[in-house]
């Protein structure tokens, strides 16, 4: 009784606020929900699509273990297979990032692949949990195994970030600048009144023009992002978003972005923490688009914001 009346006095107070703290129940991961995202998903590609296209979904996390991950690993094969552009492999393995194993991939997807706070470097959390290895050599190998995605994706390789992915290597400044960004902090999940940054863009114009509802983590970001060295897609304005740190943001965040690395392509998008999410068969559709961007179907302005 006591809990319930510090509740409501919380409440009355406005201690809290309970019109945004809005997470979302966890949704069964089976054949109801998997049919339901393919009967949303894209018949076909808004771009075309030379070859079947081989990518690479790594789901591995130490860190916060999103309950969205087999969802999203789900939803790009289903739109992947139903477009028939690409053929999509699942791993958690971090042999999948020695150079000969990235080769045999057009993309590689980083779904969810949180690391612990302590580094925030994902392969050495990895490394170290099946070994007892002086840390200097498994550091080292951590290094390599970075060192490698960046190559890949100077190659040419593509690669798509999606949502708590961009924490996998985020005390990083090399991986903070291939991505983008180095993930910060966010507020309570919320309604995000999500915005278009150009509305003719070939990769958004899937959505309507002002933009769409979508209840999320609003992510703000460090490091490489005060470069703004890419394309933005989607934003919030940051003074709708409530239960910032203080002093609170103001202006706009982005929230999807793509750029070019060397010959490579890269994407990050920060939706979405919740399975919900992919029920908006628009977000499907700009999910395909940026697998067709990373790997090099889509010839589209991807210029940092300050060149164009």
């Amino acid at each position: 009784m006591v809990g319930i009346i510090s509740t409501l006095m919380l409440i009355l107070t406005g201690s809290v606020h309970p019109s945004y703290c809005q997470d979302l129940p966890v949704i069964p991961f089976n054949d109801a929900w998997k049919q339901k995202i393919h009967g949303l998903a894209p018949e076909k590609t808004d771009f075309p699509a030379s070859e079947k296209k081989r990518i690479l979904v790594f789901s591995l996390h130490t860190g916060f273990e999103h309950w969205v991950i087999p969802h999203t690993s789900e939803m790009i094969r289903i739109i992947s297979e139903k477009s028939g552009a690409f053929e999509v492999m699942d791993s958690k393995d971090i042999r999948m990032f020695e150079s000969e194993n990235l080769k045999k991939f057009s993309a590689v997807v980083l779904n969810n692949t949180c690391s612990k706070p302590k580094h925030r470097n994902l392969f050495w959390d990895k490394l170290r949990a099946e070994s007892d290895t002086d840390s200097l050599i498994l550091m080292q190998k951590a290094l390599e195994l970075e060192n490698n995605l960046l190559a890949y994706v100077q190659n040419g390789g593509g690669l798509m970030v999606v949502h708590g992915g961009i924490t996998t290597q985020n005390k990083s400044r090399a991986f903070s600048r291939l991505v983008g960004a180095s993930f910060d902090y966010h507020p309570p999940q919320q309604p995000i009144q999500v915005r278009l940054v150009d509305p003719e863009h070939p990769l958004i114009k899937v959505f309507p023009k002002e933009g769409f509802n979508h209840i999320d983590e609003p992510y703000f970001y460090s490091n490489a992002y005060e470069d703004i060295d890419f394309r933005p897609l989607l934003y919030f304005n940051n003074e709708e978003i409530r239960g910032q740190r203080q002093p609170a943001k103001t202006g706009k965040t982005f929230l999807a972005w793509i750029r070019s690395e060397g010959k490579g392509k890269v994407m990050y998008c920060s939706p979405s923490h919740n399975a919900q999410s992919f029920e908006n068969p628009d977000l499907l559709r700009f999910f395909l688009n940026g697998l067709q961007y990373v790997v090099g179907d889509v010839d589209c302005d991807d210029r940092p914001l300050g060149s164009s």
